[in-house]
């Protein structure tokens, strides 16, 4: 009986699969050997595709007149500083006595790419039968399901495929649009900025829309003109019907809004339904509003509202609470999260979904028994337990195998927790912040009661809306040990009156005003105490920060605040889960974006800003994040075998045809963009 060869993405995942497959295993060169296993790695990439110049030397020069280069056939080459690797990876494919062959490496797009590389550079030339390992976390059982369960490569080829076309896009798209760019318009910006050099203008298919919609944003803010607005608040209060309870007065607040009665209704002075635009007209509102003889509590409405606890961690969800809790970029998140993946206490990370599969929750108990050990989270587990809370997740909007691709949500294994100890203090927040999310979907959903009054003054009606928590349900679950970060007060992330005065008036009740609420009779009695105006204006919109950028590659360019909405998005967004983050990181690195590190916000530079300007004019779609997303949409297409590789590449090939030809036959006035980057400059 021959040998099983398994080739892991990196040294520390083949260390797992030795452990977990308790063979004696030796040390070779590069490679780990045992009486039935051989177990190697790669390091990354070991494979890369070829720069133009290797198809012909004098393509190395930069010329308008040799682009589009769109090669029939395309060559690689292996990585210089893993040679070495290559080679004993290389060697092991054709060992006589290798029967098996396991794809191990990263379960996803880019780790199909890499081992697929792999293969095809070392010519393998299939004398042993090739198997795919996709496991979902590194945990013992998984590993050894994985190699239990691993289905013929042959299965993978349309994700392979997908994965090949990526490559090749981003490859085309770089090459041809970036020397096209820059030869075309590089010396005007170097010359704008005076520079002696031509500027290299980097833009790519993803890259360049992320740097538009951040662009596009700060353009927004600048544009936007702020309406003063006035207000009205009232204090109410009433004398007698809380006297049988010893409290000899209540006060409330009231908000004015108009209603259909009013006699304001669709007056010209108001900013929308609850103010004037107007000082004075706010000021004889109120006096007139003085003068009236009678105020009465004209209504009172109960209703209770419910909240279930949000979906499961994917990614972009991960990278978004991180940026806002704990002030880290995306790319810090996920090298966390991997961290968590690695020590096999988490799942994998790159995932797009935000539930589980009916598999998993089937045995759900496992995670849970493992997270008994957790000081801060064993109530809430014992808890779970005894009830058998877990018995009805199957059922829940927490498990549907329709919404999973390739992995489901991040989740807590209940394993790895001596590692625990051992995490940054960042790392075990990010954990807690997993673990919590985790076990808020076997509790009930929060229950709220709100209370409406209106109080009447003539025509004019005042609300007062109280919110009161009758059943906390799963946020006991969600009250993190650590204490939130407090949100910086910059200019760029504070939340200001203005906002807040724009949003409805909710109030906490104290236990007297909560007995006032409960046992308030409709046509009583008040008292005016006090009415004012309370000053604001409008906001422009919010600047990204690195976690709503994620959110909104994830959902085209959209940023989808309510999750429940954004779970019902379907398609796929701009880049990857497992790219978004590095793209980001690239565009800082570029210095085409800023992060500030402080407050996780995002704004353009200068020169981000110029190329901005030389895109727009000349290429515009690649600005464009619906044709971005609809660009990976088609790679999950032939990732799912409903597209064919010919019938995109030639759809590919024909866009950077044309677009590259585009923009050597189209000339920007000089004058024209010149102006362009003087009205962008006076901003820096």
């Amino acid at each position: 009986m021959g040998k099983n060869l398994i080739i892991t993405e990196k040294p520390s995942v083949a260390r797992e699969f030795a452990a977990a497959l308790k063979e004696n295993m030796k040390n070779g060169r590069g490679y780990m050997e045992s009486e039935n296993y051989i177990i190697t790695w790669c390091v990354g990439h070991l494979v890369t595709m070829c720069y133009p110049d290797a198809y012909d030397p004098s393509l190395k020069k930069w010329d308008l007149a040799t682009i589009p280069f769109v090669p029939d056939v395309y060559k690689y080459q292996i990585i210089d500083n893993v040679k070495d690797q290559f080679e004993t990876i290389k060697k092991l494919f054709n060992r006589p006595d290798v029967d098996v062959i396991y794809n191990a490496g990263d379960s996803g797009r880019e780790g199909e790419y890499i081992q697929r590389l792999v293969l095809q550079e070392a010519g393998y030339n299939n004398k042993a039968s090739l198997k795919r390992v996709w496991i979902d976390s590194q945990t013992e059982d998984e590993i050894l399901r994985g190699i239990r369960e691993a289905k013929d490569m042959v299965e993978y080829d349309n994700l392979s495929d997908a994965a090949y076309l990526r490559a090749k896009e981003d490859y085309l798209m770089g090459i041809n649009f970036s020397r096209a760019l820059t030869l075309k318009y590089g010396y005007s910006i170097s010359n704008f900025l005076k520079h002696d050099k031509s500027t290299v203008i980097a833009v790519g298919r993803v890259m360049t829309c992320v740097q538009g919609m951040v662009i596009n944003r700060e353009r927004e803010i600048r544009n936007f003109v702020k309406t003063p607005f006035y207000k009205i608040t009232a204090n109410f209060s009433d004398a007698s019907s809380m006297e049988a309870e010893g409290i000899t007065e209540i006060s409330y607040l009231g908000e004015w809004k108009v209603t259909e009665k009013s006699r304001y209704y669709a007056s010209p002075k108001l900013y929308k339904d609850s103010g004037f635009l107007k000082q004075e007209d706010a000021e004889a509102f109120i006096d007139y509003i003085k003068s009236v003889d009678k105020y009465i509590i004209n209504s009172i409405d109960k209703k209770k509202q419910t909240k279930n606890a949000p979906l499961l961690y994917n990614l972009a969800e991960l990278q978004n609470d991180c940026s806002k809790l704990f002030k880290i970029s995306p790319d810090q998140t996920l090298s966390i999260a991997q961290e968590l993946y690695e020590k096999k206490m988490t799942t994998y990370p790159r995932t797009d979904a935000r539930v589980l599969s009916s598999a998993v929750a089937a045995e759900i108990t496992k995670n849970l028994n493992g997270l008994k050990n957790i000081n801060m989270v064993r109530p809430y587990v014992e808890e779970i337990l005894a009830t058998k809370a877990y018995a009805k997740l199957s059922k829940s909007r927490y498990v549907n195998d329709k919404q999973i691709t390739d992995h489901y949500a991040i989740i807590p294994t209940g394993q790895g927790l001596a590692n625990l100890a051992k995490l940054s203090d960042t790392s075990r927040k990010v954990y807690e912040i997993i673990v919590r999310r985790f076990l808020a979907i076997f509790y009930g959903p929060a229950v709220y009661q709100k209370i409406t009054l209106e109080t009447l003054a003539d025509t004019e009606s005042f609300f007062s809306n109280y919110k009161t928590l009758l059943d906390e349900g799963y946020m006991k679950v969600t009250r993190y040990s650590f204490i939130k970060a407090k949100t910086d007060k910059t200019d760029d992330n504070k939340t200001t009156s203005k906002e807040a005065s724009e949003e409805e008036l909710e109030q906490d009740a104290d236990e007297n005003l909560e007995k006032f609420l409960q046992t308030v009779k409709k046509n009583t009695l008040v008292s005016l105490n006090d009415i004012n105006y309370k000053e604001g204006e409008t906001s422009p919109p919010k600047r990204y920060n690195s976690g709503s950028i994620i959110l909104a590659m994830e959902n085209a360019g959209q940023l989808i605040e309510d999750e429940e909405l954004r779970a019902q998005i379907k398609g796929s967004g701009i880049g990857t889960s497992a790219t978004r983050a590095e793209i980001l990181k690239k565009l800082v690195n570029n210095n085409y974006l800023s992060i500030n590190n402080k407050t996780q916000i995002i704004t353009p530079t200068l020169i981000g800003e110029l190329i901005y300007e030389v895109v727009s004019a000349s290429i515009k779609p690649l600005l464009n994040p619906e044709l971005t997303a609809s660009w990976e949409k088609g790679l999950t297409g032939v990732a799912a075998g409903e597209i064919s590789t010919e019938e995109y590449l030639d759809k590919l090939n024909g866009f950077v045809r044309r677009r590259t030809d585009g923009i050597k036959d189209n000339t920007i006035n000089p004058r024209l963009l010149q102006n362009n980057f003087a009205s962008v400059k006076q901003y820096y």
